[in-house]
């Protein structure tokens, strides 16, 4: 599918009328997408402690399997942040708050920042929340030496999608930033409190080196696919970023954000998160009927469109050059 080019305006069209009739939730859909993901990660786990007992290289592909719906647990955790899983907030915030507890997601503090993401998506003036740490061609030459190296560690692949992300899940999210406040400060505390009661429970039922030899991988294989899916649905070949005297919701949803037609069996495990235009464009479609919205709306099939292979080209890019209107690479893609 051909994208605007960079150049061109979006076309003027009343597209709240387009995204409207997908937002009503639909409680049936919404409780069998739990049992199809909540249900097979706590299975896939029990399996996991009874693998050991075989062999843990057995143990490491049941793993890979339960990331996948820990994956999908997260998605619903992330519906439930942006109120479109079901209509009732209570309900919205207790599925929420239970996959952040399966994820180490701190699910009230995580809906907050994810809100600021959204709000601030492919703005060059508003970057920092919820966002991959991403630096302008001149902010990179300003930069200092040790400003710099840190920049190419944190973008560095294994630091990226490996490392980084479980630092983030471990460490990062037993915190709620300081500017955030004692109330944000105190979500995170009650989200941690669950985290350790559930870690603790199912430490003394098996032992802390079956608990860990279980649950790191997991965390490992769930979090490289989260976060490279977060990355390449906002860093690619295309991509618009502006300023803010520049930047409206429309071409920031359909140009800031990618298509990623990612093979069906990918595309559920990840809960059609690829459909990412869309979802920027009105997050209040639940997950369920992204495809459907795309599918029926020839407007919203425009966004810039991606495969599973072609994607990783998104790599090597690293810093927005305002010269070129693109992102850009800086050599030496392995630092």
């Amino acid at each position: 599918m051909t994208a605007w080019p960079s150049t061109a305006a979006p076309p003027v069209t009343p597209w709240r009328s387009l995204v409207a009739p997908y937002h009503q939730p639909d409680s049936k859909l919404a409780l069998w997408q739990v049992s199809t993901s909540f249900l097979p990660y706590i299975a896939l786990w029990y399996l996991m402690v009874r693998s050991l007992e075989i062999s843990y290289g057995l143990t490491l592909g049941l793993a890979v399997l339960a990331a996948g719906f820990l994956v999908r647990v997260f998605i619903v955790l992330h519906d439930c942040g942006h109120g479109s899983f079901l209509r009732s907030r209570r309900w919205n915030d207790a599925f929420g708050f239970v996959g952040g507890v399966l994820s180490f997601t701190p699910y009230h503090y995580w809906r907050h920042t994810h809100a600021i993401h959204h709000a601030t998506a492919g703005n060059l003036d508003r970057r920092g929340v919820g966002d991959i740490w991403t630096m302008t061609m001149r902010e990179y030459r300003e930069a200092s030496p040790w400003c710099r190296l840190r920049f190419r560690l944190y973008r560095n692949p294994f630091c990226l999608f490996l490392v980084g992300p479980v630092f983030v899940v471990l460490i990062k999210n037993r915190f709620a930033g300081a500017k955030f406040g004692w109330r944000w400060q105190r979500s995170v505390l009650w989200a941690n409190l669950a985290m350790l009661g559930l870690g603790v429970a199912l430490s003394l039922a098996l032992g802390v080196q079956s608990y860990v030899l279980i649950q790191l991988p997991v965390l490992i294989f769930s979090t490289a696919f989260g976060v490279w899916l977060f990355y390449v649905q906002h860093q690619f070949e295309g991509v618009s970023w502006q300023r803010q005297q520049h930047w409206d919701h429309f071409t920031t949803a359909m140009r800031g954000s990618s298509y990623y037609a990612l093979p069906k069996v990918l595309q559920w495990f990840s809960g059609n998160i690829g459909f990412h235009h869309i979802h920027h464009l009105s997050p209040r479609i639940p997950n369920y009927f992204l495809e459907r919205c795309h599918r029926e709306n020839p407007l919203l099939q425009k966004a810039t469109k991606l495969r599973l292979f072609t994607s990783l080209r998104s790599i090597r890019y690293r810093v927005w050059d305002e010269e070129r209107n693109r992102l850009v690479g800086l050599g030496l893609p392995w630092l």
